[in-house]
């Protein structure tokens, strides 16, 4: 599976930490691998490591708030900065998100209504004969 690159916003490359999918253990590991553009099995070994150093409990804990502080990574590329803005915010509240697609799209509707409107009215009739 081919690794998602982040997009160019303003020159330059935007990276926001993610779990990976297709992670072993919840994906924080592969996560961090490519947050920082590091191999992943060097980043399981320091893990693996550090956890033997500092006994099981503590790196365990890390762990689980890796596991519940990072999101998921998104299951297509994120392409503008509008899309990574809708991501969080449907990965951090999706009614929130929905709400927000609900005012985008009666905007839309309402906008559409008054282009109708207009171009249906007897006015528009009248005016487009005489612009002829």
């Amino acid at each position: 599976m081919r690794e998602q690159e982040p997009y160019r916003h303003r020159g330059e490359y935007e990276r926001t930490l993610y779990r990976a999918r297709n992670g072993v253990m919840g994906g924080v590991c592969q996560g961090l691998s490519t947050y920082y553009d590091l191999n992943v099995f060097w980043v399981r070994v320091a893990f693996v490591f550090l956890t033997l150093c500092t006994g099981i409990w503590p790196m365990v804990f890390v762990y689980i708030i890796g596991l519940i502080a990072m999101k998921d990574e998104p299951v297509m590329p994120l392409e503008t900065a509008e899309d990574e803005e809708f991501y969080h915010s449907y990965s951090g509240s999706r009614s929130m998100a929905l709400q927000r697609l609900k005012r985008t799209f009666d905007n839309l509707d309402h906008r559409i209504q008054r282009i109708e409107n207009a171009v249906t009215t007897r006015d528009f009739d009248w005016d487009e004969r005489l612009n002829r």
